[in-house]
């Protein structure tokens, strides 16, 4: 292995180790991760497109990847950071190393490095952009990547097939445990691009439309609110991370980066209808503020209980219902993914009795 740094736009500086054959420099935004496994769903979730994650877990890649495993067909993030890496397999499913994984798509892995100090550092500055380079005085650009949705989107229309309900999976960067999820729930599904016309979303005839999680800032996607508010007031609708803002700014409400953001899976939601506490699955930066939410139209289902930021909303009228944490989990729990079974119970019933929003 070669020197290797991480240089953050604030001015620290940590050295480590390049593992692989990476030559050069990446620079993206840098996050952390709190989860003590599943780095391989980490690594390839769209939602990291641009970003550089840091593995606040010590050790990682002690089990190797399996292609079963992928939440996307490649990995959209920038590189990421660790304490440790192994190069060991120990599972039986494994198919290749983690460090065969990064080279294979061509990103850096730099281990070696003081990751708890580099965590402490990001939770007081704040989310922060940083370069992997080979060379110490390296120099990271200012400003923020714009829009990511067009590199993560499909781009083409795909049908998955089944008797049940039909649902159309909005692609803002899905993660493939989502559309597992709904396969699992016996129901048709049609994944399409975030851009597809809303006229073409109707001609797919669906009985919901599922709002999916994606990379960045939700007001990059401002130019697709009109659409998300005409689907909403026309099919039922579940949100579900960057869905789950884009459905509230739909309906006037506005969003606010955190200081360093929830990812990891072990975020405590309480849901505010039973009182129960839920350990959940999170990754985003930005949440919707309270205060800018209609109340006539929505109540704040969900609460996250280390911070008090919204996690859930639920439309008063409307089958509408949007979380801002990821219920099929994958890395995390699975304590929510009663979610999905509501929504498509919803759908079934509609089905069954013959009534419809549209």
């Amino acid at each position: 292995m070669k020197q290797g740094y991480l240089i953050l736009e604030t001015g620290e500086v940590f050295e480590g180790l390049l593992a692989g054959e990476f030559s050069g420099e990446t620079e993206g935004e840098v996050v952390f991760n709190t989860s003590m496994s599943g780095y391989q769903e980490i690594i390839t979730d769209p939602s990291y497109a641009g970003q550089i994650i840091v593995f606040a877990y010590p050790l990682i890649g002690n089990y190797g990847v399996s292609g079963e495993d992928d939440e996307s067909v490649s990995p959209h993030l920038r590189g990421i950071v660790t304490g440790e890496m192994s190069s060991d397999l120990h599972h039986h499913r494994a198919t290749g190393s983690l460090q065969g994984m990064m080279e294979e798509n061509r990103l850096p892995c730099l281990t070696d490095i003081d990751t708890r100090s580099l965590v402490r550092t990001i939770r007081k500055k704040g989310t922060v952009r940083g370069v992997i380079s080979e060379r110490k005085d390296a120099v990271v650009q200012a400003g923020e990547d714009g829009a990511m949705f067009d590199r993560v989107t499909t781009n083409k229309v795909k049908t998955y097939g089944n008797r049940g309900p039909h649902v159309v999976l909005l692609d803002y960067g899905y993660k493939k445990s989502i559309l597992d999820y709904l396969l699992e729930q016996r129901c048709k599904v049609t994944v399409v691009p975030y851009h597809h016309s809303i006229q073409g979303i109707r001609g797919l005839n669906p009985d919901g439309v599922v709002i999916s999680n994606g990379p960045g800032n939700p007001e990059h996607a401002a130019d697709q609110i009109e659409k998300i508010r005409e689907l909403t007031d026309s099919f039922p609708t579940l949100g579900i991370c960057l869905g789950h803002q884009l459905i509230a700014m739909a309906y006037g409400a506005k969003t606010t980066k955190l200081h360093f953001g929830h990812r990891g899976g072990n975020h405590p939601v309480k849901d505010l209808t039973t009182g129960k506490t839920y350990i959940t699955s999170q990754n985003h930066g930005y949440v919707v503020q309270e205060e800018t939410i209609d109340n006539d139209l929505f109540e704040v289902s969900f609460r996250n209980i280390n911070d008090g930021s919204v996690e859930g909303l639920l439309h008063k009228k409307k089958p509408v219902l949007a979380v801002q944490f990821h219920p099929e989990g994958h890395p995390g729990p699975l304590d929510t993914v009663f979610i999905f079974e509501q929504f498509v119970g919803r759908l079934k019933e509609s089905r069954l009795s013959g009534t419809s929003i549209r």
